[in-house]
C-alpha cells in the first residue's frame, strides 16, 4: 500500500490520517501509532511534551515538515495508562526531562556524568543496552532535577474591606486591637445582651424592638464583634459616633463595655428617629443620615433597611432567638 504523505509544520496542528493504537515500548518510552484526526501538537499536549521534542526524538524527515500516515512515534515518557513501573526495571526519579542530541565524541558515560545520573538508568530509559552504540544526532531522553520553587514569604493579609468598602490600615489596626481586647474579656451572653438593650431603650425612650433589630442585624447581640471599619460591639458603634453619644449623655462612653456600647447605639437611634421617618432613620444608622439625604440610599443600605424592619416585625410577633 502506498503511504499517504502529509505536511506537518512544527507547532502547527495538521491532521494525520491513519488508524491508531498505543503500544508498550522500551522502558521509559511509549510508542504511539497515529490515528485519524490526530495532530502532532495534540499528541505533544496529550503526552506532556512539545512538537519540537517529538520532531527531535523521532528524527522526523524534512526537519519535521513531513511525515507519512500510520507512523509510529516514540514518546518521551510512558503513556498515561502505564502508571506503574515494571518490576525489576529502574523507576524514573522525580525529575524533569530534556531531549539531548548526541554530539560527536559523546559517550553514555560522559552524558550520564554530565547530568548526574547512572549509566544504567540512562540506558534503561532510552531502551539501550550496554553494547548499544550512539551516534551524533541521536536524541536521548535525559532526566534533569526540577528545582523546588521557593515559597514566597506570605505575611498575614489584612482584611481591610467591610460591606464593600476598604478602610485605612490604621483603622483596621485599631479594630484588630479592640477585637483582641474583647477576646480576653468575660462578656454577657446573648440573652443578657438582649435584656440590656431592652432596658437601655426604655431608659432613652427608644422602641426596644427597633434597638434589638438593629443590634441583631449588626452583631447578633454579640459584644465581641468588631468590624474592619472599627465598628465595635453589639451595636457596632464607630469611635466618632461614640464621642457624639458621649457628648449627649454627659460622660465618656467606653465602647468596649457592653452598657456603654448599647447606650451609644440607643442614643444614636433616639436622635435619628427624632429627625426622620423610620426607614430613613434606619438607613441613617448604616449610611449616615447626611449621606442618605445627599445621595439617597445605596443598594446595600436598602437591603439593610429591609432586613432590619423585617427583624423588627418578627420580634414584635414574639420571635426570640437563642
Amino acid at each position: 500500500m502506498r503511504h499517504k504523505v502529509v505536511r506537518i509544520l512544527t507547532g502547527i496542528a495538521v491532521p494525520l490520517l491513519a488508524a491508531g493504537v498505543i503500544t508498550a515500548g522500551s522502558p521509559g518510552f511509549g510508542h504511539y501509532k497515529v490515528k485519524s484526526g490526530d495532530t502532532l501538537s495534540q499528541i505533544a499536549t496529550r503526552y506532556g511534551t512539545t512538537v519540537k521534542t517529538l520532531v527531535a526524538l523521532n528524527n522526523l524527515p524534512g526537519n519535521g515538515n513531513a511525515i507519512y500516515a500510520g507512523a509510529v512515534l516514540s514518546l518521551p515518557g510512558k503513556p498515561a495508562q502505564q502508571t506503574q513501573p515494571r518490576q525489576g526495571r529502574p523507576t524514573q526519579p522525580k525529575a524533569g526531562q530534556i531531549i539531548y542530541i548526541v554530539k560527536s565524541g559523546d559517550t553514555i558515560d560522559k552524558i550520564a556524568k554530565r547530568y548526574r545520573v547512572t549509566q544504567g538508568y540512562l540506558l534503561s530509559v532510552n531502551g539501550l543496552k550496554p553494547s548499544s552504540h550512539i551516534y551524533a544526532g541521536k536524541p536521548l531522553r535525559v532526566p534533569v532535577p526540577v528545582p523546588k520553587a521557593k515559597a514566597k514569604p506570605v505575611g498575614k493579609k489584612k482584611n481591610n474591606t467591610f460591606a464593600g468598602r476598604t478602610y485605612a490600615d490604621h483603622i483596621v489596626a485599631q479594630a484588630d486591637k479592640n477585637r483582641a481586647t474583647l477576646a480576653k474579656r468575660k462578656l454577657p451572653t446573648r440573652a443578657q445582651m438582649r435584656a440590656l438593650i431592652v432596658s437601655t431603650a426604655h431608659k432613652y425612650g427608644v422602641d426596644p424592638e427597633l434597638a434589638l433589630a438593629v443590634s441583631w442585624q449588626e452583631s447578633g447581640w454579640k459584644q465581641r464583634v468588631v468590624s474592619p471599619a472599627n465598628a465595635i460591639g453589639a451595636m457596632q458603634v464607630i469611635p466618632s459616633t461614640g464621642r457624639f453619644a458621649s457628648s449627649i449623655v454627659g460622660r465618656n462612653l467606653d465602647l468596649l463595655k457592653p452598657l456603654d456600647n448599647v447606650t451609644a447605639g440607643v442614643v444614636l437611634l433616639d436622635r435619628l428617629t427624632a429627625a426622620a421617618k423610620l426607614d430613613i432613620a434606619v438607613a441613617g444608622y448604616y449610611q449616615g443620615l447626611g449621606g442618605v439625604r445627599r445621595n439617597g440610599m445605596y443598594p446595600d443600605t436598602k437591603l439593610y433597611v429591609t432586613s432590619v424592619l423585617r427583624i423588627k416585625a418578627q420580634l414584635e410577633n414574639g420571635w426570640n432567638p437563642r
